[in-house]
């Protein structure tokens, strides 16, 4: 005699009635685990072009991790201690790194068009946090605290007092730049690379324009196709 044991099956799950579980819900559909987290990327990821963003994002890290340092420790450390200088020279390159990085990512994604396949804000949002950067880079030279810094800072006042910019920000206002350069900017660049990259995640790196030919399976002649009799 034979029995036969009942599936039990769990019952479907009720519809969200509150604002987290709608933003649950849609943070499932947006952004799945297998996007998020590819085991695998096509052929095309292998050249040398798609290279230059995930360097930029190294060059980033050296940046923030670098810049955390000399701002715990300041100018009178940086300026005469060994180890504060090869923090600062490290600082300084690391930025020169990632503008050469972000600018061949920039220019590479432009010639690909890379906005194609409903990537336009992919598109948007690294160009916003390359504007970004240059105002980070500016704020930055002009807290060096040495004669360099000062030179640029009213060589730069001029030139925005021009467009009516220095009406509200004073490049010579050291205050002011440092609060701007090692918060408001660097907030403002880590939420942009945040989406950028997520969006990158759910819709893809964007493919060279010719990769259809690439990835695409052979087409089967006719004699393939209806077999040889």
């Amino acid at each position: 005699m034979s029995t036969t044991t009942a599936r039990h099956e769990s019952p479907p799950a009720a519809p969200p009635t509150t604002w987290i579980g709608h933003l649950r819900g849609l943070l499932e559909r947006k952004l799945p685990y297998e996007k998020l987290l590819p085991e695998t990327q096509p052929s095309y990821v292998a050249s040398w072009i798609y290279v230059f963003g995930v360097a930029t994002l190294g060059a980033l890290g050296v940046i923030v991790a670098s810049g955390a340092v000399l701002a715990f420790k300041g100018p009178a450390w940086y300026h005469v201690s060994h180890t504060g200088l090869f923090f600062n020279s490290l600082h300084f390159w690391s930025v020169q790194l990632f503008f050469f990085f972000m600018v061949i990512h920039l220019f590479g994604k432009f010639w690909m068009a890379a906005w194609r396949g409903n990537r336009a804000k992919t598109w948007i949002t690294g160009m916003l946090a390359f504007v970004v950067s240059v105002g980070a880079a500016l704020t930055g030279y002009v807290v060096q605290t040495n004669f360099d810094s000062q030179w640029i800072a009213f060589q730069a006042k001029d030139g925005l007092n021009a467009t009516g910019v220095g009406s509200w920000f004073n490049v010579a206002n050291l205050g002011q730049n440092l609060l701007i350069h090692v918060f408001l900017l660097p907030a403002i660049i880590a939420v942009l690379v945040a989406i950028h990259v997520l969006l990158v995640r759910v819709h893809g790196v964007v493919p060279p324009i010719d990769a259809a030919k690439v990835e695409a399976p052979p087409v089967p002649t006719v004699p393939e196709r209806e077999g040889v009799r």
